[in-house]
């Protein structure tokens, strides 16, 4: 038979990929990552928006050349107007190359005198109609009362997501899951911070997306789990560990495919919409679910299961069933304990001893010397055989008397020819 390959045995739950014994790198790994993102959040920060930041937005024509052009026309007029502020480019916001495409100017807090002085600079400047420019101002209180509530709805969220695995499993399952969420948040929240995209509302809200994707993910992994080990100490052929790694290679193809349907999607607004529409809007939000939907499927497998058996393992009744497991396996290759399939060997191989021993010979001699073959040549006596063989459908005769008593008809036959039905 074909061997099989890497994807069919994925498929089957039989890779036997050693995920659960690799742990400690996998602690490892997480940990640097997690300093790397602690590291970015303290000497680069978070590029906020205008709605967490505040500030002046003015908002302008696209067809007026680039970005650079943009900021350069936007600089003259805050000059011209007499306001001492920096402006910048932030955000383009260009859909395709129609007449409906924009620039998103951003300044610091302007009083109404100064954005309308700049507005008239800057559509003097361009030569626009002064209806195409407009501005809008944004207080940092309206950011941070968004802040503030999703941090309740994350704290909300969080505790009913302990109590239903305390419920559902166990206090052990339920800290490695909500371990592997702050994970995804952790990291996710760094790669916003390395690569410098803007914090926004819409940034807000896929953190909160991805919160129920990872932890979809890790309850299925742990179903797995609580099904393998469900009556485990029971028996000393498998440790925790070992059956909680063969519950993440069963389940291993399910999350694949259950994280490759959710990105596809998601990759498309972020790499087709912002990147090459040109919906820079569409970025904020594209890149929290790309990352994090992608670190969840990753930290329910690398970082959730083996951080469930490290908690296992301090249990007093898994540590000495991990004991025994090891130290049965430990006799079995030092030969004081046989494997159960030398044992069956054994046992079969003692079965055809006692029926080769001289006991069982003789007596089967003395059985060939009780019945002695016939000739071939021998002559048949076939009305012997006749009377002898019984009729289709008698009933047997042996130690029965068929005479009944020597009353007519008894055997079997009613008197006048009649047969007994």
């Amino acid at each position: 038979m074909a061997k099989q390959g890497l994807a069919d045995r994925l498929y089957r739950g039989e890779a036997n990929i050693n995920i659960v014994g690799r742990r400690n790198t996998w602690f490892i790994a997480a940990a640097v990552l997690v300093l790397i993102a602690i590291g970015s959040f303290v000497f680069r920060g978070f590029e906020l928006g205008i709605e967490f930041s505040g500030g002046t937005q003015i908002i302008m024509p696209a067809d007026v050349g680039t970005k650079e052009e943009a900021q350069t026309a936007v600089e003259r007029a805050i000059s011209t107007a007499g306001v001492a502020e920096e402006a910048q480019v932030t955000a383009a916001q260009q859909l395709g190359n129609g007449p409906d495409a924009t620039y998103s100017v951003r300044t610091s807090a302007l009083t109404q005198e100064e954005s309308t002085a700049v507005k008239s600079a800057l559509v003097a400047d361009l030569g626009v109609p002064a209806g195409e420019v407009s501005d809008n101002r944004v207080s940092a209180a309206w950011g941070g009362q968004v802040t503030r509530q999703a941090l309740i709805g994350l704290a909300v969220f969080l505790v009913l997501v302990m109590a239903y695995l305390v419920i559902r499993f166990e206090w052990r399952m339920a800290a490695a899951a909500v371990s592997s969420l702050l994970l995804d948040l952790i990291l996710t929240a760094g790669v916003y911070s390395l690569v410098g995209f803007e914090v926004t509302p819409s940034t807000v809200i896929g953190f909160l997306t991805i919160l129920g994707f990872s932890l979809y993910d890790v309850v299925v992994v742990f179903d797995k789990v609580q099904e393998n080990t469900r009556g485990i100490t029971a028996g000393s052929t498998r440790t925790y560990s070992e059956a909680t790694n063969l519950a993440v290679n069963q389940t291993l193809m399910r999350s694949i495919n259950t994280g490759l349907v959710a990105l596809l999607p998601v990759g498309g607004l972020l790499f087709i919409g912002a990147g090459l529409l040109g919906a820079g809007t569409l970025k904020d939000l594209g890149l929290v679910l790309f990352v994090g939907m992608g670190l969840g499927v990753l930290s329910s497998i690398m970082f959730a299961a083996p951080l469930l058996t490290a908690l296992k393992d301090q249990e007093p009744r898994i540590k000495s069933h991990t004991a025994r497991v090891l130290a049965r396996r430990g006799s079995a290759r030092s030969g004081d304990v046989a494997p159960r399939s030398e044992r069956k060997k054994s046992t079969k191989s003692s079965v055809s001893a006692a029926s080769d021993s001289p006991g069982a010979s003789d007596s089967a001699d003395a059985s060939d010397e009780e019945v002695a073959p016939v000739p071939d040549d021998a002559p048949v006596n076939s009305s012997a055989m006749a009377a002898s063989a019984p009729r289709p459908g008698a009933r047997p005769t042996s130690g029965r008397n068929t005479n009944r008593g020597g009353r007519p008809g008894a055997s079997g036959n009613r008197p006048g020819g009649k047969k007994r039905r």
